[in-house]
């Protein structure tokens, strides 16, 4: 694991947009896209850049179960805000969060990312330690699935929704299998209320218990956060 420390989430976008476009200046082809709050500084560095993207394959990382691709909510909305509108790929990928066959949409997913293999990913990280949406005991082997969110990761969403009671219980998510065969990894992490996480993600053992720890095993991870989300760093 490689650490960048910097002051703030603006410059924290600005060193991930480094990396990004040094990524397509060594052959770049499909891009792991995340969402929330976290990488918003690198979205907006993107759309700002004269970087042409359209060449480019995108793979997101999840969608909430039960809400439409223009439902305003949506992950397919807020990709399609934040950086899809002004900064369109060749082609898009999101789950489908409306599928009739949630098992079978896990299964069409993961051709996808068998087909489009993962150059460079962008990843968050949750209080408890989650990646994508693969909360804590997740088994390391897992494809695609379908996750039952739990409360304290409904609770961090709730910002997003009117009252906690539309927040979405249920989402698909590309599982921690198929996020640790992306080639390259750039976690984003701001804030306090990241640093538990990520003293465990880095000092801790890997377990199942903190989802992100199994990142300590990938060859090629980049982590980019603030001081408050290493103050509790040993190192």
């Amino acid at each position: 694991m490689k650490l960048i420390q910097v002051n703030n989430a603006v410059e924290g976008g600005k060193k991930a947009f480094e990396l990004v476009q040094n990524a397509m200046d060594n052959g770049l082809q499909t891009m792991g896209l995340a969402t929330g709050s976290t990488p918003e500084t690198l979205y907006q560095e993107m759309v700002a850049s004269d970087l042409d993207f359209s060449a480019l394959t995108s793979v997101n990382l999840d969608e909430y179960v039960g809400l439409s691709a223009t439902d305003p909510q949506s992950y397919h909305m807020y990709m399609h805000e934040h950086l899809f509108a002004k900064k369109p790929f060749k082609e898009s990928y999101i789950p489908n969060g409306k599928a009739e066959d949630l098992n079978q949409e896990c299964q069409r997913y993961e051709e996808i990312l068998t087909n489009h293999p993962v150059d460079l990913q962008i990843l968050g990280i949750g209080r408890n330690g989650h990646i994508g949406f693969n909360e804590p005991n997740t088994p390391f082997d897992t494809p695609t699935h379908v996750v039952e969110l739990t409360e304290s990761t409904i609770k961090a969403n709730q910002r997003y929704f009117d009252k906690i009671e539309d927040v979405p219980t249920r989402a698909i998510s590309m599982g921690i299998q198929s996020i640790m065969q992306s080639k390259a990894i750039v976690l984003l992490a701001f804030g306090k209320s990241k640093a538990q996480a990520i003293k465990g993600m880095i000092e801790g053992p890997i377990t199942e218990d903190l989802p992100a720890s199994v990142l300590q095993k990938h060859p090629n991870v980049t982590i980019i956060a603030d001081e408050d989300a290493t103050c509790e760093l040993n190192r």
